[in-house]
């Protein structure tokens, strides 16, 4: 799947667990920095988002897969690519890859909400932005 974004993160000492390996939760926080990256390279701030649209965006669910492991000083490439954009969700798939290898993959949904936490739409401004970009929808 030709990714919609990429973000590149080295591994450091404070990724890694008693083994020497990425801690596994850690790839979460990876695919969010690359999802907030590639946000920011639409000029979606969240900050406005929230002040202009009462809105911000919500992880509602996380599947992951883990093939190899990530160690450190590893450079990883971190990618980014929409499955669906719903009315009040995105669907991402997610990647992360040292080199040729691939390390974990993982399916994000994201939902769209109110200050008060309710489900809302997606702006449409932002929607166009990610349709934009996308390669599928």
């Amino acid at each position: 799947m030709p990714a919609d974004f990429i973000w590149n993160v080295r591994v450091y000492y404070e990724d890694t667990d008693a083994g020497g390996i990425v801690y596994y939760a850690n790839y979460l926080k990876f695919f969010e920095r690359a999802r907030t990256e590639w946000l920011r390279a639409l000029q979606v701030n969240q900050h406005d988002l929230l002040a202009e649209h009462d809105t911000l965006f919500v992880v509602k669910s996380v599947s992951a897969d883990y093939h190899a492991p990530a160690k450190l000083d590893d450079e990883l490439k971190l990618t980014v690519s929409i499955e669906k954009i719903g009315r009040a969700s995105i669907v991402f798939h997610q990647e992360a890859w040292r080199g040729e290898t691939l390390l974990n993959t993982a399916r994000v949904k994201v939902g769209c909400v109110d200050s008060a936490l309710r489900p809302r739409a997606v702006p449409a401004i932002v929607a166009d932005k990610m349709r934009h970009t996308t390669k599928t929808d």
